[in-house]
């Protein structure tokens, strides 16, 4: 179901009574030395707003001449790092610096651009273009298209163009989008899936849930059924993450965390991206659909492997 009436809720809020000094201080203290203090970091830059965690970096660098953020790249290793690092970069910033890292080296991680790409608003994907073009001084969408191929890469392409008419609804333009959607499935021609892609990367989310329910009474099949039995490879996963981003995206992230942990290994690198980037957004939604779908808590699967997700997670 589209989530119009849930309360949308994260785990991290900001700290009442903050001291950005006081908290510059601590974390300079916790990093003097060979070894630095964790639960020094965990205790103070899990239980701060991500706007705090910025204030925090700007006051430390004023009393220590540094920059706190590539001193911590510098000091800490492993997935704590990962989760540290990643909480102290500003949210489109993060998103930057994690579809470079999926982009960057011999191989493309496709499920990282496809996570990011198909949830992203578009004022979120306007942000994020312009931190990665700061921080990297490449393009994204001119790196998107050397390292992706196909319908994959023009589906990317399409939402990162950010042509998506967020509100924007006519229920007259329903029924026209669903034929053409059953058309696309039912024919599947290049010129095809460039028209469903199309519809769903440009329509809004409200429109495009008018569509599918359309696409319900015209097909007799779930949009989602027919993209899976029509479509395949990453392009398929792409319009599927799409739809389940328009009805609820909460629920696809705990489907998506439920894959991590569990289908494929424990893939450490989704686990950290999600976690640090819906902390403060709907993590909260994320934890309850989880219990609700797979009979187990995030925090039963996280126990033991990761203690600081588990802080972030509480």
């Amino acid at each position: 179901l589209f989530c119009h009436d849930r309360k949308i809720q994260g785990t991290v809020f900001p700290n009442p009574s903050f001291d950005p000094m006081m908290d510059a201080q601590m974390i300079g203290g916790a990093l003097q030395g060979f070894e630095c203090d964790k639960d020094v970091l965990i205790d103070i830059l899990t239980q701060r707003c991500n706007a705090q965690r910025m204030m925090i970096a700007q006051t430390y660098a004023g009393l220590y001449g540094r920059d706190l953020l590539e001193f911590l790249k510098e000091k800490l290793d492993g997935h704590f790092k990962d989760v540290i690092v990643g909480l102290m970069y500003s949210p489109p910033a993060y998103d930057a610096h994690e579809l470079w890292h999926a982009m960057k080296g011999a191989g493309t991680e496709e499920n990282c651009l496809i996570d990011i790409l198909a949830s992203r608003t578009t004022s979120d994907i306007c942000q994020l273009k312009e931190a990665y073009t700061m921080q990297y001084g490449n393009s994204l969408d001119q790196d998107i298209y050397s390292e992706t191929s196909g319908h994959f890469r023009d589906g990317l392409i399409n939402l990162v163009q950010v042509l998506r008419e967020e509100g924007y609804t006519d229920p007259g333009i329903a029924m026209q989008d669903a034929m053409a959607l059953w058309e696309a499935c039912q024919r599947r021609t290049g010129e095809h899936k460039n028209m469903l892609q199309m519809i769903l990367c440009n329509k809004s989310h409200q429109q495009l849930f008018m569509d599918f329910e359309q696409f319900q009474n015209v097909s007799g099949q779930d949009i989602a059924d027919a993209i899976s039995e029509c479509f395949d490879g990453y392009f398929q996963q792409l319009l599927l993450a799409i739809v389940s981003c328009v009805r609820d995206k909460p629920s696809y992230f705990a489907y998506r965390l439920h894959r991590a942990i569990h289908d494929f290994g424990f893939h450490n690198k989704t686990v950290i991206r999600i976690m640090v980037a819906r902390s403060e957004i709907d993590l909260m939604n994320i934890k309850q659909l989880y219990k609700e779908r797979y009979g187990k808590s995030l925090h039963h699967d996280f126990k033991v492997i990761y203690t600081l997700l588990l802080v972030i997670c509480n």
